[in-house]
């Protein structure tokens, strides 16, 4: 990555915008001025995401990684720019929601998932004075996610389907669906744009602490809600085929990020509200912090039996057009 990315003050609580220059190969990443290998690894402001938080500001990669090698950072709004940059090579690996990375597999993109960053973490908030006390509220009602069958859409739809009944309009059904970046929810609950949302934390906990909205599922209720992975760690098989041991120390990097969360969860915290003032100008409070961190487990380890289940509700929720087959797409060799 050759420049790095615009940071916009978030009046309306938005996320970053995505903007990447070109990089090197997908290979091995750029070399620098003095002939050193340069890195660059992806993620998202979100609480899912804190092992790149970590990793970032305890510089562990360098630790891993060979001598001279050049670690950077880029941040990213959504999946579907993560996965640009992994298969364009403008990054070499990185955390990201597990929707994105199998819609791009299905869809042809040479990546592997290498391991988790964590599970859990969605929530379904309804505004306040929606009228809405259970999901069988919803028909009727608008609710809005980060992208149209990202990986908290899929959660939300499949439970609303499966338990109740009840679906988009997207497929004909009573729900109206919108998107935009989850730092904007709490705003679009106080003007009453939408009425309900399929939320990452920390976005839920900030909406619980301003009070324009209340918990309608927590994370245990939701589907995949304790199981799935949040997010999954990804790089390019070019990678994992033809530099194995880059990916190792890659790898290496994240995991020790994850222990780090595990061993130091106080740190950890302080290190998410650092970060992501940093990124995105809103400065979340310890309290909405350590609420969201309630609905997470870190963990690196990656269940390709939970991803294919994932997989298949989104087939059978018309986001892919067939049903998937994401053989090859999990490689648990370097976390083992």
């Amino acid at each position: 990555m050759k420049r790095f990315l615009s940071i916009i003050a978030l009046a309306a609580l938005s996320l970053v915008l995505a903007a990447c220059g070109s990089s090197g190969e997908a290979s091995g990443g750029d070399e620098s001025g003095d002939g050193s290998k340069e890195i660059t690894i992806g993620y998202f402001p979100n609480i899912n995401h804190v092992a790149g938080m970590v990793a970032e500001e305890k510089d562990l990669y360098s630790e891993t990684l060979p001598d001279g090698t050049t670690v950077k950072y880029q941040y990213f709004p959504d999946g579907s720019a993560f996965m640009t940059a992994i298969e364009t090579g403008d990054i070499q690996g990185g955390l990201v929601g597990p929707g994105p990375a199998m819609n791009h597999f299905t869809s042809g993109a040479e990546i592997n998932v290498v391991g988790a960053g964590s599970t859990g973490g969605t929530v379904i908030m309804a505004r306040k004075d929606a009228n809405i006390e259970s999901p069988e509220d919803m028909k009727g009602k608008t609710f809005i996610s980060p992208r149209v069958g990202c990986t908290h859409d899929v959660q939300f739809e499949t439970m609303m389907k499966e338990e109740y009944g009840i679906t988009s309009d997207r497929t004909g059904g009573e729900m109206k669906h919108v998107t935009g970046k989850p730092a904007t929810y709490h705003s679009m609950f106080t003007t009453g744009n939408v009425d309900a949302a399929t939320v990452p934390e920390p976005w839920a906990s900030v909406i619980e602490e301003k009070g324009s909205g209340k918990v309608l599922v927590d994370t245990k209720d939701v589907a995949y809600g304790e199981t799935l992975p949040a997010a999954v760690f990804v790089t390019s098989q070019d990678l994992v085929e033809n530099k194995p041991d880059l990916v190792q120390s890659i790898v290496d990097g994240h995991k020790k990020a994850t222990e780090f969360i595990q061993d130091n969860p106080a740190e950890a915290k302080e290190i998410a509200i650092k970060k992501i003032k940093e990124i995105t100008d809103q400065e979340l409070s310890a309290s909405v912090i350590d609420n969201a961190w309630e609905r997470i487990n870190f963990t690196y380890e990656v269940d390709a039996e939970v991803l294919q289940e994932f997989a298949n509700s989104s087939h059978d929720l018309e986001f892919l057009k067939e049903k998937p087959d994401l053989e090859g797409l999990v490689d648990t060799s370097f976390i083992e």
